[in-house]
C-alpha cells in the first residue's frame, strides 16, 4: 500500500539529485576549460590573466557579500518614529514653542527619505552594481535562484517611493490649483524616477555616467530640505480628506498591479522550487508592502485631523494588522507551486492573498473618508 508513495518520493529526489548535478556541472565547467586551457600557457600570458582571474573574484566576493546582506532591516520599523505622540497634524503651527513659529513636519516626507537612506546608504544598491549587471556567466540574475532576493525587495520599496513622490508634488505639497509646485519635491520626484541600473559606465550612450544611487541620495537630500522649510513654516503640506483619498486610491491602485502580477505568474508558471523568478516577484510585492506601511503610518500621522474627524483609527489599526501579518512572511526558499499541491507551497497566492487584504482595508478607509 506504502510501495506508490514511496516510490513518488524515490523518484522525485532522483529527479532532484540529477537536475542538480547538471546544473553544477553546467556552473563547473568554463572553469574546468580555464584551467586545463591557463596551464599550457606561458607565465607572460599567465599572469595578465591572473591578475584579471583574481580581480573578478575579488569583485564577485564583494558583490555576494553585499547581496546577501540585508543591513538594518526591520519589519517593524514604523515604531521607531513613535507617530502616535505626535500632537498635530503636518504643515500645523505647534503652540507653545518658545523658540518661534514652527509648524510639524510631514512624516511621510521623513519616512520616504529614510527609507531611500535605507537602500542606497545603508545597504548597496544591488540592481546597478556591475556584477549584477554581468549576470552569471551572462545569465541574468533574476533567471537564475541566486543573489537577486535584495535586488527586487529594493525595487519594490523604490515603487512605493516613486508613487509617493509624485503624490507629495502633485497634491499632498501645494495647495491644489492655487500655489506653485515646490522646487524641493519637483527635484526629489525627477532624482527618483532615474534608471534603477545604471553603472558609472553605459554603452547606449557611450561614456560615463551617473550612477543610481547618486541621484537617489539626491532625493534624499531635497526631501529633508522640503521637510525643514516646512517645519520653518516656509512650505506648504495641505492635509484636507480629499488629498488622502487620492493618496489611499494611488496607493491602493498600485497594489492591485502588482497582487495582478503574482497571479498572472502563480496561475502559469507553477513549477514549485524551480520557477526561477518567483522570488523576484515575491521580494518585489514585499519591499512595496514593507516601504508602504511606513508610508501610510505617517500618513495616519500627517491627517491626525482627518482621522479623528472622520473616525477612521479603528479601520487604520486593521490595516496596520494586515500589513503586520503580510511581512511576517519571509520564507528561505520562494516556492511557486500549485494552489491545490500538497508538497511544494505557493508563496506568490499566499502574498497575492494578503496584498489583496492590506488593498481591501485601503480601500474601505478610502470610502469612509467619501461619505
Amino acid at each position: 500500500m506504502l510501495d506508490p508513495i514511496i516510490m513518488f518520493f524515490e523518484g522525485m529526489f532522483l529527479r532532484i539529485g540529477r537536475a542538480f548535478g547538471i546544473f553544477i556541472s553546467w556552473l563547473a565547467w568554463p572553469f574546468v576549460a580555464i584551467t586545463r586551457w591557463f596551464r599550457g600557457r606561458h607565465w607572460v600570458i599567465k599572469g595578465p590573466i591572473a591578475l584579471v582571474l583574481i580581480g573578478l573574484a575579488l569583485l564577485y566576493g564583494y558583490f555576494i557579500v553585499q547581496a546577501e546582506s540585508w543591513t538594518n532591516f526591520n519589519a517593524a520599523y514604523p515604531d521607531k518614529y513613535e507617530f502616535s505622540k505626535r500632537t498635530a497634524s503636518a504643515g500645523e503651527q505647534l503652540t507653545g514653542d518658545a523658540s518661534g513659529r514652527k509648524c510639524e513636519n510631514s512624516g511621510i516626507v521623513a519616512v520616504t527619505a529614510d527609507l531611500i537612506d535605507f537602500n542606497v546608504n545603508q545597504n548597496a544598491w544591488i540592481s546597478s552594481m556591475i556584477a549584477y549587471k554581468m549576470g552569471l556567466f551572462g545569465l541574468d540574475w533574476d533567471d537564475t535562484p541566486f543573489l537577486d532576493n535584495k535586488a527586487s525587495f529594493q525595487r519594490g520599496i523604490n515603487q512605493a517611493l516613486r508613487r509617493t513622490a509624485v503624490e507629495l508634488v502633485d497634491t499632498l505639497g501645494r495647495v491644489r490649483g492655487t500655489s506653485a509646485v515646490n522646487s524641493d519635491l519637483q527635484n526629489a520626484r525627477g532624482n527618483l524616477q532615474f534608471d534603477e541600473y545604471t553603472w558609472y559606465f553605459g554603452l547606449s550612450p557611450f561614456g560615463p555616467k551617473t550612477p543610481s544611487p547618486s541621484f537617489y541620495r539626491s532625493a534624499m537630500k531635497d526631501l529633508r530640505k522640503f521637510n525643514s522649510s516646512l517645519e520653518n513654516c516656509d512650505a506648504v503640506f495641505d492635509g484636507r480628506a480629499d488629498n488622502l483619498m487620492s493618496f489611499l486610491d494611488r496607493i491602493a491602485n498600485d497594489l492591485g498591479s502588482t497582487s495582478d502580477i503574482l497571479r498572472e505568474r502563480s496561475e502559469n508558471y507553477s513549477s514549485g522550487w524551480f520557477d526561477t523568478r518567483a522570488d523576484d516577484r515575491f521580494w518585489f510585492a514585499y519591499g512595496q508592502l514593507y516601504a508602504y506601511y511606513g508610508i501610510l503610518e505617517a500618513a495616519r500621522s500627517d491627517f491626525s485631523n482627518v482621522v479623528r474627524e472622520r473616525n477612521v483609527g479603528s479601520l487604520w489599526d486593521r490595516l496596520d494588522k494586515q500589513f503586520q501579518s503580510a511581512l511576517r512572511i519571509q520564507p528561505a526558499i520562494i516556492s511557486n507551486g500549485s494552489e491545490d499541491g500538497w508538497i511544494m507551497p505557493t508563496h506568490l497566492a499566499t502574498m497575492g492573498f494578503y496584498i489583496l487584504r492590506v488593498r481591501a482595508n485601503i480601500t474601505e478607509i478610502r470610502d469612509v473618508l467619501d461619505r
